[in-house]
């Protein structure tokens, strides 16, 4: 006679039960996946939630715009991880994901050089340009390190960095509550800096690892 059973507790590792919380969680996530929802539909509906930024930015509609880039920026990075927990994805879809990306990118803060050139800040607005230019080239590098077999996700100026000091700049445009602190211009600085600080170090990093491997060769 048994003494004790061999079959693991209810509800994991520490046999406690699931909430209803988690339960609620496993079958949100089960309906979704089963739904026809496709990550590419997610990533055409962040795209969309960018250009309407975009548009109330160049409207002076900061604060509105502030919150459609975020809800688009939210989009991207839940096509990814749905494509990978539904088993959706394909390569074009992977293609399609990195192309919104920049593109949107690039749309909000075209808005913003707009904004700024009516203002006649010509420096912000020359900034704006310098920061899709470094933010290209931050998206490039990986690329073409990735093509000759060197992984490079390092740097400071990363996609969800950069989302956060935009999504900041953009919802504090014209100040902070009661202050007169505009945050736009500071952030497109900020980001000119650490996109520029991104592309030397991965180009420093490609370096490094190309040449240890030809020392190892």
């Amino acid at each position: 006679m048994e003494t004790s059973s061999s079959r693991p507790p209810e509800g994991g590792r520490n046999g406690s039960r699931n909430g209803p919380a988690q339960e609620f969680r496993e079958q949100a996530r089960n309906r979704l996946i089963q739904s026809r929802l496709t990550p590419n539909a997610i990533s055409i509906a962040g795209l969309i939630g960018n250009v309407i930024a975009a548009v109330l930015i160049t409207q002076g509609l900061f604060m509105w715009g502030g919150i459609a880039f975020i809800l688009g920026s939210v989009m991207d990075t839940l096509d990814g991880r749905y494509s990978r927990m539904s088993g959706k994805g394909t390569l074009f879809g992977a293609f399609l994901d990195s192309t919104l990306d920049r593109i949107e990118e690039g749309l909000v803060l075209t808005a913003i050089a707009w904004h700024f050139a009516e203002q006649g800040d010509s420096l912000a607005a020359a900034a704006c340009v310098f920061v899709v230019l470094g933010s290209l080239m931050v998206s490039y590098t990986r690329a073409r390190a990735e093509a000759l077999g060197v992984e490079c996700k390092v740097g400071l100026a990363t996609r969800p960095v950069r989302v956060v000091l935009l999504s900041i700049g953009v919802l504090f445009a014209n100040g902070i509550g009661s202050s007169d602190l505009e945050l736009l211009a500071p952030a497109i600085y900020v980001m000119a800096a650490l996109t520029t600080i991104t592309v030397i170090q991965r180009v420093w990093h490609v370096r490094r690892e190309l040449v240890s491997e030809r020392i190892i060769d």
